[in-house]
């Protein structure tokens, strides 16, 4: 909880800048779903929020333990290079696949615009790789319901939305015999499994759990104080009676950025007193804003973020025009000098989409040591995003209303439970 000498963001009533022993105001890092807030353009310090969350880093011998029960010789670019860099219980599920049990994968996405940016994408690449390599099904929930209560929308444009962002998230290729998406607002209150899980949450977690957990003030609506239970049941199985075929012990793995570990806490916490089992996580960084890592990116701010309908010349007048550069101030001292990588937004870009290890390490070492400028870099990420975007429009063109009605048919899936 807030203390009486923390400055509290209006949204939350949490706190965005703590004071120091002498009463100071001294900034600090802050993440939670909604609010994003750091001083270094090299962004949220992540050791220092694994401690103050209590959550785990993924470290080499994890990393080395994972290749061997998934039975693979690399692992997927943003896990490797500690883009998902934390963890709850990540030994959990190893354990269980190394038993030969099944778990299940579960993320989401709330709509944010007709169209999602590079940033959503993060999750579900990463998830669409731990679907492959471990041949598990897949829950992905759209947060409608959370979209309707915090933006003055109506709901035809939120549903408008979320069936837009549906498209997005089924042209990253993902199975449908395998794959189960659901929009809240349709879906919460056809399933009895689902609505039985939620009363379960709802009456173990009291009003003051909630407001420490959330920070919801006075004059937040009803709506919002009761949605976190809504995100936190798809982490138990027993909301998916047609998929699990009633069973409440099938684990589940969660990959999701850090700014929603804040509900699976709360899951978490809630989960031993309804006799389920803790869900697990793996966090990944947020995705910065063009304008530095000291802001992720936002469909809110649309200068901030790359959006999957760009064209290519959006997607070369936004980098050229917005992305930060860790360059110097003349083309003298950068060449004796080099670039800053750790603030460069062309090459923290880099890292999520360039998937050559090698390519990218002679990118830095140039981009460091000055032989490479920044009109340079900023050029090869243009045309890396390019690639990016326009073969997602393309693979998208291809989803029909049948494709998406077939994806959200609740159903038993493939695989067997």
């Amino acid at each position: 909880m807030a203390s009486e000498k923390d400055v509290l963001d209006t949204s939350t009533g949490k706190p965005l800048v703590a004071a120091d022993q002498n009463g100071q105001n001294a900034v600090e890092d802050f993440v939670d779903p909604w609010n994003v807030h750091t001083s270094s353009m090299k962004g949220v310090d992540y050791d220092k929020l694994i401690n103050k969350f209590g959550c785990s880093a993924i470290d080499d011998s994890l990393i080395e333990r994972f290749k061997r029960v998934a039975k693979v010789e690399e692992v997927h670019p943003l896990l490797r290079r500690g883009v998902f860099f934390s963890h709850r219980d990540l030994h959990v599920i190893l354990d269980c696949v190394e038993k030969g049990q099944k778990f299940y994968l579960y993320t989401g996405h709330c709509p944010s615009s007709d169209a999602m940016h590079l940033g959503h994408l993060i999750p579900f690449l990463f998830t669409k790789w731990l679907q492959e390599v471990f041949d598990v099904p897949l829950i992905i929930q759209i947060t409608d319901d959370e979209k309707y209560y915090w933006k003055s929308l109506s709901l035809e444009k939120v549903k408008e939305m979320a069936v837009e962002n549906i498209k997005d998230i089924i042209a990253m290729d993902f199975h449908q015999d395998k794959t189960f998406i659901f929009r809240n607002l349709e879906y919460m209150g056809q399933s009895i499994g689902f609505q039985e899980t939620l009363a379960r949450i709802k009456k173990q977690d009291t009003f003051h759990e909630n407001r420490s957990h959330f920070g919801f003030s006075d004059s937040d609506c009803m709506a919002k104080l009761l949605f976190p239970y809504n995100q936190a049941v798809p982490s138990f199985s027993s909301a998916f009676p047609h998929i699990f075929k009633g069973k409440t012990d099938v684990p589940c793995l969660i990959p999701c950025g850090i700014d929603q570990d804040l509900y699976f806490r709360m899951a978490r916490d809630v989960a031993p007193r309804i006799e389920f089992l803790k869900p697990s996580l793996m966090h990944s960084k947020l995705f910065p804003a063009l304008q530095g890592a000291n802001s992720k990116m936002s469909a809110s701010d649309p200068n901030s973020a790359i959006f999957l309908t760009d064209t290519h010349e959006e997607i070369k007048e936004k980098i050229n025009k917005y992305a930060y550069s860790g360059d110097r101030d003349t083309v003298k001292e950068h060449q004796e000098k080099g670039g800053d990588c750790s603030v460069d937004i062309p090459f923290q870009y880099l890292t999520y989409f360039e998937e050559n290890d090698e390519e990218l390490e002679k990118i830095r070492q140039d981009y460091s040591s000055g032989a490479m400028l920044s009109g340079k870099i900023k050029k090869i990420l243009i045309e890396k995003l390019t690639r990016v975007v326009l073969d997602h429009q393309t693979r998208k063109k291809s989803i029909t209303e049948d494709i998406v009605r077939g994806f959200m048919t609740p159903r038993q899936l493939v695989i067997d439970f």
